[in-house]
């Protein structure tokens, strides 16, 4: 296994699927594969230099090097080493990954620290990381410990023309990506095939996707966001992108139980421990997978009412699904509407 997602690719949440008829006027290549613990899928209409095969071995290429770079499962990725250091000092990584990292601090600024990515002690506390699964819940001294070692003001990065680092605050920090990998992939994935001069394409790495131009029939793309189902074809509700990112996070696929007590994957790094309400899965709209894959775990972990308010002042595109005493309920911001196909069931 490449990298099993600790945030939210265990869920594979919101499985994004392309919604268009599989008859096609329009060549089309298609291929599939495995990358950080989850699944991922292009469709480049048209041509590729070197055909399908070619198409294939570069696409796993390049998310294998960029899942050695950040997956917190391969104690030899260069995210594993800075995590394994016990230095204050500057510790030298790639632009990629400084990148990466500066999205993040942002998105964690702007969320008021809700998203934070350094919450990986209290995610192998409760059994979500590389660490195994707890035999019982963690006790409320083993908490404030792990909380002693998690601080998205603790991480700090700096860019210069010709290198990058990153520098922790205490010895102990670790960071973990995983809740923005799936997004970076897909946008680094997407920048690949522009750079081959591909301009139909669609791309997705679980519930992250990236999409261009129209797809084989000439239409623009659509996507499902599933609804919080394990029926894979069970649609909430469908969304023409427009060239945007789509991404959707969720707690309803990845949780263990203790003492017949169910327990979400997705902790909130002010409590440090598992979310305990309704809302099942978010889906973000943004320029970029990378924004889109942190700000919908953040919206998780806030919650609908607090989620949608925070998308409502902040202008963002987001759709939320909540779990009721009879079924679901999907709310969505005003910025969201323009994307809607179809009203959600």
């Amino acid at each position: 296994m490449l990298w099993n997602k600790v945030g939210i690719v265990a869920v594979a949440l919101s499985v994004l699927l392309g919604c268009e008829n599989q008859a096609s006027e329009n060549p089309m290549l298609e291929i599939h594969g495995r990358t950080m613990g989850t699944f991922y899928g292009v469709k480049v209409v048209g041509d590729f230099p070197g055909g399908q095969a070619a198409l294939q071995s570069e696409v796993d290429a390049l998310l294998k090097h960029y899942n050695d770079e950040i997956s917190t499962y391969d104690p030899n990725s260069s995210l594993s080493k800075f995590n394994q250091s016990t230095s204050l000092k500057p510790f030298p990584v790639s632009q990629d990954m400084a990148d990466i990292v500066i999205s993040v601090v942002r998105t964690g600024e702007r969320t008021h620290g809700v998203l934070d990515v350094t919450v990986g002690p209290l995610v192998n506390l409760w059994g979500f990381g590389p660490d195994k699964r707890p035999i019982k819940t963690p006790t409320d001294q083993q908490i404030a410990a792990a909380r002693k070692r998690v601080g998205i003001d603790r991480l700090h990065v700096e860019v210069s023309a010709d290198h990058a680092t990153l520098r922790k605050d205490v010895p102990e920090l670790y960071v973990d990506l995983s809740t923005v990998g799936e997004g970076f992939g897909a946008d680094k994935v997407a920048e690949f095939l522009e750079s081959k001069g591909v301009h139909n394409y669609l791309v997705e790495i679980a519930g992250a996707s990236r999409s261009r131009g129209l797809n084989a029939k000439g239409d623009p793309w659509k996507l499902a966001i599933q609804k919080p189902t394990d029926e894979i074809e069970d649609v909430q509700a469908i969304v023409r992108p427009d060239g945007r990112a789509v991404s959707t996070s969720g707690s309803y696929r990845n949780y263990f139980k203790i003492d017949g007590k169910r327990y979400s994957h997705i902790i909130d790094p002010v409590t440090g421990k598992p979310i305990t309400h309704d809302l099942v899965s978010a889906t973000v709209i943004a320029s970029t997978a990378l924004e889109a894959d942190g700000l919908d775990t953040a919206l998780m972990v806030m919650g609908p009412e607090k989620a949608l308010a925070f998308a409502q002042e902040n202008n963002l595109a987001v759709y939320l699904v909540s779990k009721t005493d009879t079924g679901f309920k999907a709310t969505y911001s005003d910025a969201f509407k323009p994307y809607l196909v179809k009203p959600s069931s």
